[in-house]
């Protein structure tokens, strides 16, 4: 088999201008930049997780080659989807075989909807990588931006917190905060993740208590 430094290295060039091709049919969270910061966190975690590189870099770059809109009932099925599609472009390019189910894994498993448990370490690496990019700073301003494209409200004025109310993302984006990401950083599934994880949701409780007070 060819060795992982070698693998990445050879086939690099295909990945990331098949990755570049079906993100720019992303919508406004899961663009270019989000592609390379999980990216970029991927290969952070792998380095401290002794995961192995050629399996995260390409499942982190091709984990959201498939688009199903966030509104679509396949969305669950959305990470699979992209873990097919990954290994037939892998077939393609002569990607070694021994690699192609563990990075299936790692893209299907990367998914909070699909809830596949991710089994492998690469798996764990690349979903962190993912979670972590949904919290903090940068996790507020992908929220606001793809409840904007969906047409969402940024709160609901009567209880803009979901205090006396279930609530519900499908109508503000204030709302995605606590069906979800405020959840995230207690599935994160490495040391790493989880300090990164801890960290980036004391920032934005902060922003949620900024913003109490300004409303």
């Amino acid at each position: 088999m060819i060795g992982a430094a070698t693998a990445w290295s050879a086939h690099r060039a295909a990945i990331e201008a098949f990755a570049h091709e079906t993100g720019a049919r992303a919508d406004a969270a899961h663009d270019m930049a989000h592609l390379s910061r999980v990216v970029s966190m991927a290969g952070r975690l792998a380095a401290d997780e002794c995961a192995a590189i050629d399996i995260v870099l390409p499942a982190a770059w091709l984990h959201d080659c498939v688009h199903v809109p966030v509104t679509s009932p396949d969305r669950p099925r959305a990470s699979v989807m992209a873990a097919d599609v990954a290994v037939r472009l892998l077939v393609h390019i002569g990607y070694p075989a021994a690699l192609h189910d563990g990075i299936h894994h790692a893209i299907a498993a990367h998914s909070f909807s699909a809830r596949i448990a991710p089994h492998t370490v690469e798996a764990r690496v690349v979903q962190d990588a993912d979670r972590l990019d949904a919290l903090g700073a940068i996790g507020i301003a992908r929220c606001l931006m793809l409840g904007g494209q969906l047409g969402h409200v940024l709160y609901d004025v009567a209880d803009p917190f979901a205090e006396q109310r279930p609530p519900d993302d499908r109508v503000a984006s204030l709302d995605h905060f606590h069906t979800k990401l405020l959840t995230l950083a207690g599935t994160m599934q490495t040391d790493a993740g989880r300090r990164e994880g801890a960290r980036r949701t004391e920032y934005m409780r902060g922003y949620l208590t900024q913003l109490r007070g300004e409303i």
